[in-house]
């Protein structure tokens, strides 16, 4: 029997058990007929593909290339994990796998050291923020996503593994990295501010913090009887662990009330968790807060605070991830992570973004939100994420911020800033006084903060050519008017942009505690927080409706 008749005959035979098990377990069955029609259809094109194609396919790779198109047309989050990927999964789990201690993104296809943990496995081994990681072990680590990056970094600890590395102003270098256990410290600091605020900065939600943060309020409170309110700073934080969030709320919210629950398609999986515990403080005002980075957890936090009105958001909208995942069999060894799930915070929004862009959420208008009520009556709106109740720009707003910020700008000048300097004063002390040096590196980088409209200028200039339109002139006025209205709003900003640029080189020198420490000084946030605390009538009224 030919292959190919072969295979058929297998394909036939798993459609005849799907059709047996469909019939009886599918909830809806009005799609059952779409749904065989659709993998017959599925079938005859992979046959005919890999039948007359002009080159030789990889049947499995040709297969995965049509999985991970079908599930990546769902959202960011639901992956199929081939045979490879689920060793590493495995490892990660058992808890044999460890980390390097450090917080990576892909920066131009390149993997990315945006901040290390003192005294952890990357530490030790000399690697420097801003480092950007070539090959693993030999292997190429460029163009990558995280997760194939960890593919190729996993292992068991008390392994050694060889990192090539390009370092900013010292071209490739090569670091033998040992693996270890990551102790990476989820509260690095808490404290008193000004006029008896305090204040906790909560990293990350892994194991046990929920009782980091309890017992820091309950430290802030025994030690300071004046405590006017407290400081919660997830701005940041990714999230992690769901319970841990509870965890949180529960220090400010009563038990056995609802801080989240979950609602799919299959309805025995849905869930509610509620507050266990008694709560430290009714009473002790509360601000959060919040910026595009907080997600997941971090939205869960303040998104049930805000819908009990127990505490003032401060910042900007937050991520928008409030999705359940789960991993499911599909036979070889392989899996699939599949979104089965949704969170719904107390108010029933939910905070889970509904448009994507390049994997990314992307804002909607607040008219096409969904409106909710808070329990005192105020009204909130869903489709993406948690807004504050009082919203402050960042870097005066877009135009800047985008460029700047999302285009890591200002990190790359630090990069090259700590070159030349081996140590800097303590955080109290330090004042980066290089204004003129990082204007002379903007204009040596061409940055351009309205990037979308030289783009279209750009993209004029060109079309203008091609059709035979003689504006060059024209255009090289728009372009100096465009390049001099950028100078000024680059200098409008002068005071923020060096608040900014203290806070990175402090976490260069101080790492994690050095970099909030430098963020307290300088913070129109934790300003507006102490603000909000201790003016106990406007803290009120944002609170009622």
């Amino acid at each position: 029997m030919p292959t190919w008749k072969k295979m058929t005959a297998f394909i036939a035979g798993g459609l005849l058990l799907f059709t047996t098990i469909a019939a009886t377990v599918l909830p809806n069955n009005d799609k059952f007929f779409e749904i065989m029609k659709a993998i017959e259809i599925y079938t005859n094109v992979y046959k005919e593909v890999n039948t007359y194609y002009v080159d030789e396919i990889e049947p499995s790779q040709l297969m995965r290339t049509g999985i991970e198109a079908m599930v990546g047309s769902l959202d960011p989050y639901t992956n199929y994990i081939s045979e490879a990927d689920v060793e590493g999964a495995r490892l990660r789990m058992s808890g044999e796998y460890e980390g390097i201690g450090a917080e990576i993104e892909f920066l131009e296809g390149k993997a990315t050291i945006m901040q290390l943990f003192r005294d952890q496995p990357a530490d030790a081994a000399g690697l420097m923020v801003g480092d950007r990681i070539l090959e693993v072990d030999g292997q190429d680590a460029l163009n990558k996503n995280l997760e194939q990056l960890d593919g190729i970094m996993r292992g068991f600890p008390g392994t050694t593994m060889e990192l090539k590395v390009e370092r900013p102003g010292k071209g490739e270098v090569k670091i033998d990295l040992t693996r270890g256990k990551v102790e990476r410290p989820n509260v690095p600091y808490y404290g008193m501010l000004a006029n008896d605020v305090g204040y906790v900065a909560l990293t990350t939600f892994t194991r046990r913090a929920g009782a980091n943060v309890k017992n820091a309020v309950e430290k802030l409170r025994a030690e300071n009887p004046k405590l006017a309110g407290v400081v919660l700073d997830l701005r940041g934080n990714g999230g992690g662990l769901l319970n841990e969030a509870v965890d949180i709320v529960n220090i400010f919210i009563p038990k056995e009330k609802v801080v989240v629950t979950t609602r799919g398609k299959v309805k025995d999986w849905d869930r509610a968790y509620k507050t266990k515990n008694n709560p430290v403080d009714l009473e002790l005002p509360v601000a959060v807060l919040i910026n595009g980075k907080s997600a997941s957890a971090s939205e869960i936090v303040s998104g049930a605070l805000q819908d009990y009105d127990r505490g003032v958001l401060i910042g900007q909208r937050s991520y928008g991830k409030g999705l359940v995942q789960n991993i499911m069999e599909t036979g070889y060894s392989s899996r699939v992570k599949i979104t089965t799930a949704k969170y719904y915070i107390p108010s029933q929004r939910c905070i889970q973004s509904v448009r994507y862009e390049n994997g990314e959420p992307v804002d909607i208008p607040d008219d096409e939100r969904g409106e909710f009520k808070t329990v005192a009556g105020r009204t909130v709106l869903d489709g993406g994420g948690v807004s504050p109740d009082i919203k402050l720009p960042v870097l005066g707003g877009d135009r800047i911020s985008k460029g700047l910020l999302d285009e890591h700008i200002i990190f790359d000048y630090v990069n090259q800033w700590v070159q030349d300097h081996p140590t800097i004063d303590t955080v109290t002390e330090f004042r980066f006084t290089d204004w003129a040096d990082f204007q002379s590196f903007l204009n040596q980088s061409d940055f351009a903060f309205t990037s979308q409209a030289e783009k279209l200028l750009e993209k004029a200039a060109k079309k203008a050519e091609a059709e035979g339109y003689a504006i060059d002139d024209q255009l090289k006025a728009i372009q100096a008017r465009i390049d001099a209205e950028q100078s000024a709003a680059i200098d409008a900003q002068k005071e923020e942009i060096i608040k900014v640029i203290e806070k990175e080189i402090a976490g260069r020198y101080y790492y994690q505690r050095g970099k909030v420490q430098m963020g307290l000084r300088n913070d129109k946030e934790v300003q507006e927080a102490i603000a909000v605390l201790t003016d106990r009538a406007r803290y009120e009224k944002l609170l009622r409706p």
